[in-house]
C-alpha cells in the first residue's frame, strides 16, 4: 500500500484520527439538539470534531517534514496548494454570492472537506502535468 517510511507513518496517523473525527462528529450530532444555545456545554461537544480536524492538519504537515524524497515533497505541496487555491476561490466566489444575493448560506463547516477534495484536483494536475512517476495520490 504505502511506498516508503514517510507515507505508512502517515497512513497510521490519519486511521485514528478519521475514526476518531467520524466518531465525534456523531456523537456531537447525537448529544447536541439543532437549533441549540451556544452554551459551554454545546460548544466543547462541537469543537471536539475540530481538534480531529486540527490533527489532519497535523499529519498531513507531518508528512511533508519527514518526506526525504524531495521530488515528491514538492508533488504533495503542490497538491496541498491547489487545494488550498481552489478553496479560496470557492469560498470567495461564494462568500461574494450569499453578499449580493439570495443564495443558500453554505456551512464553514465545508471549507475543509472542499479542501480534500481539492487534494485529489490537486493529484489530478500532477498526474496531467508531470505523469504518474513519484506521485503519492
Amino acid at each position: 500500500m504505502a511506498a516508503n517510511p514517510a507515507q505508512r507513518r502517515y497512513v497510521g496517523r490519519m486511521i485514528p484520527i478519521s475514526i476518531a473525527y467520524v466518531a465525534a462528529v456523531m456523537l456531537a450530532s447525537w448529544i447536541i439538539p439543532d437549533d441549540a444555545a451556544a452554551t459551554p456545554l454545546t460548544v466543547a461537544v462541537a469543537l471536539v470534531p475540530a481538534l480531529a480536524t486540527s490533527g489532519f492538519i497535523w499529519a498531513m504537515a507531518r508528512f511533508v517534514t519527514e518526506l526525504t524524497d524531495e521530488y515528491v515533497r514538492m508533488l504533495e505541496i503542490r497538491k496541498m496548494l491547489v487545494a488550498t487555491g481552489l478553496t479560496l476561490a470557492l469560498a470567495s466566489g461564494w462568500g461574494i454570492l450569499e453578499l449580493f444575493t439570495d443564495v443558500p448560506k453554505v456551512p464553514l463547516f465545508f471549507v475543509f472537506p472542499v479542501w480534500c477534495l481539492g487534494l485529489a484536483v490537486g493529484s489530478l494536475v500532477n498526474k496531467l502535468t508531470i505523469g504518474d512517476a513519484g506521485s503519492c495520490a
